[in-house]
């Protein structure tokens, strides 16, 4: 994904926000190698505080700490991938059509082009990739400083119930370690995001 302009600077929490973001992306969209984990173990977030979302991020660096990416390049493929059918599709539309006259992935389509974000020209995944709409939320807060509403509006039609049930299934999936931890943490950052929107 990518968008035209320049970036000043944000607040602390936008930046934050945005950070977290662009890690959930990254991590779903590809195994984390050495470097990727040497961040999640370095970062300086959460010390000393309590909640549902910094105990799940302490779990998610205690499994960093033993994390080998061999063996978690082979649960993202079995997982996301699969020799034929995913064991969970990362695609959100998948878990948000209600009727099968609607195409959520015809308006996530329409929203990105307004708001001037396009896939890059190699990807190929499509646009519902949890992936690329978590990227598209670090853009619109990061890049395009995006109003309250306009990211409030965003998270709620293509973000928030979509991807809790993605983690969802990722958490019940017999296959799901490390991912296990990446998407208890990525629900409980979700869960802080919607309060958080609520409150405005």
């Amino acid at each position: 994904m990518s968008a035209a302009g320049s970036a000043p600077a944000l607040e602390p929490e936008d930046e934050a926000r945005a950070a977290f973001y662009g890690l959930i992306a990254q991590l779903f969209y590809a195994p984390p190698d050495q470097s990727v984990l040497a961040q999640i173990l370095n970062a300086r977030v959460f010390e000393g505080e309590r909640g549902a979302m910094a105990e799940s991020w302490r779990e998610l660096v205690e499994q960093c700490r033993t994390a080998f990416p061999a063996l978690l390049e082979n649960e993202h493929t079995e997982l996301f991938i699969g020799t034929g059918k995913a064991e969970v599709t990362p695609y959100l539309s998948r878990y948000t059509l209600e009727r099968k006259t609607d195409n959520p992935l015809v308006l996530l389509r329409k929203q990105l082009d307004e708001w001037g974000m396009a896939r890059r020209e190699r990807a190929t995944e499509p646009e519902d990739h949890v992936s690329s709409v978590c990227e598209a939320m670090r853009l619109a807060i990061a890049v395009q400083h995006r109003s309250t509403d306009e990211q409030k509006n965003f998270f709620d039609r293509f973000v928030y119930a979509g991807s809790i049930a993605f983690c969802s299934a990722v958490i019940a999936s017999s296959k799901s370690n490390f991912y296990r931890r990446v998407a208890r943490f990525t629900t409980e950052f979700l869960q802080v995001e919607r309060s958080a929107f609520d409150m405005v």
